[in-house]
């Protein structure tokens, strides 16, 4: 059975479907103190999430030596890795997920995650066998650069008209917009639901459970 609009749906991860915003934005403030430097403001942080790490850390930190830059990005696993447990997939994620399997839709993750972190967070979440597919920063171009879809659009055989990407930050929006696919945005993640409109989101949902929603009625 062919779905209705769209063969493949490709998700972003963190602030799309896992809650862990607030615990990025603050392992990168904590990182920047442990190596001494001033504590960045939460939300320019927040705002880089969505990139690969190096990306994200240049863009808060500017000016730091490539030594510099590994010392703080081990800060960052640091904290980061001793705190993932406290945050989890947003409620009704695993449910959606699951309707949209049923409807025959290939899934994707397009994230700026390295791939033994997705690895480890897909086993933790038991959704390894739920996703036909993914494309990590580590692996690919960071965002916005459109490698990531564009690998996968190839890896499936489907054409950017039947490819969705689905994100809470303008980055994943231009992703998008650079591999020329329509796009679906979420309010609840990294970025402000005000600049979104500039990058023509087929939709703006407002929790997972609009999400799901919009996708049965309309992906």
């Amino acid at each position: 059975m062919r779905p209705q609009r769209f063969d493949l749906i490709a998700f972003d991860w963190d602030g799309t479907l896992f809650d862990s915003t607030a615990l990025i934005a603050r392992c990168i403030q904590r990182a920047a103190v442990d190596i001494g430097l001033p504590e960045p403001e939460f939300e320019r942080a927040r705002y880089v999430i969505g990139l690969g790490l190096r990306d994200a850390l240049e863009h808060v930190v500017p000016g730091l030596s490539h030594d510099r830059y590994g010392e703080l990005g081990l800060r960052y696993r640091h904290h980061y890795l001793g705190a993932e447990h406290e945050v989890a997939l947003f409620d009704g994620s695993v449910e959606m997920l699951q309707a949209l399997k049923a409807r025959h839709h290939w899934l994707a993750v397009a994230t700026g995650k390295n791939r033994v972190g997705l690895d480890r967070v897909l086993a933790s979440s038991e959704l390894t066998k739920v996703f036909d597919g993914s494309r990590t920063a580590d692996e690919t171009r960071s965002k916005p650069h459109p490698q990531m879809l564009l690998e996968l659009m190839r890896e499936f055989g489907t054409e950017p008209e039947r490819t969705l990407m689905i994100g809470d930050t303008t980055h994943d929006l231009l992703l998008a917009a650079n591999a020329g696919v329509p796009c679906v945005a979420v309010s609840f993640g990294a970025h402000d639901h005000e600049t979104f409109a500039e990058h023509k989101p087929l939709f703006v949902a407002h929790s997972t459970r609009e999400l799901h929603d919009w996708l049965i009625q309309h992906a």
